[in-house]
């Protein structure tokens, strides 16, 4: 992909309103954009996250009342919900240390350190009281790097936080499980008629918002 290719997607990437409801994602590609949410970078590494894609029609409905009457969540053809491991214990840790062993052909113990450092932070931020907030940050940045895959593959989406994530939890079966919803997205092909994919972009100029040093 050449630059003009990347912002030539970015500037055809809109929050889009009105999905065409007949058009669905191959499964190619849809392979693909959940390979970038796997592939998602997070401090650490931890992954402190589960994406939970909504395809079944029942479920697509009843998000509908709870984002707001938004209708995005059944007209797309997949409704991701964006989710954050809340009061990350150290278990979730362990896990990450021995994935880490089995794919480096290293082993738990060499990996002490590294667990004491990430335990350390966790710890420090749990004191504190935001290492909830702190992992909520890591999930928009699996959100924009989805949002950016889908762009660069002519897919469509549109961001909502325009939902009520407690009744999105309800639904979803994630109340009592330790996750709980952030933001979620909706990924398809954009309506014919819908008005706001001619609409200019409005940014500001980069040399309001970029500074360099």
């Amino acid at each position: 992909m050449s630059p003009d290719d990347l912002l030539a997607a970015l500037n055809w990437r809109y929050a889009t309103k009105k999905f065409d409801p007949t058009r669905k994602i191959s499964v190619a590609t849809w392979t693909a954009l959940e390979q970038s949410l796997v592939l998602t970078p997070s401090s650490f590494g931890i992954q402190p996250w589960k994406f939970l894609v909504v395809t079944e029609p029942g479920l697509r409905e009843k998000l509908v009342s709870v984002s707001w009457g938004q209708t995005q969540p059944k007209d797309s053809s997949h409704h991701v919900v964006f989710a954050v491991r809340k009061d990350l214990p150290e278990a979730h840790l362990d896990r990450y240390v021995a994935r880490t062993a089995e794919l480096r052909d290293t082993s738990v113990e060499a990996l002490a350190p590294f667990k004491k450092l990430m335990l350390g932070s966790l710890e420090g931020a749990r004191a504190k009281g935001h290492l909830d907030t702190w992992q909520t940050h890591q999930v928009y940045i699996a959100l924009g790097q989805f949002m950016a895959s889908a762009a660069m593959l002519g897919v469509d989406t549109c961001p909502m936080e325009g939902i009520e994530p407690s009744k999105y939890d309800d639904i979803l079966g994630l109340t009592g499980t330790g996750f709980a919803t952030v933001v979620a997205c909706a990924a398809g092909y954009r309506a014919a008629d819908d008005k706001y994919a001619s609409l200019p972009k409005v940014r500001f100029p980069a040399a309001d918002v970029v500074q360099h040093l």
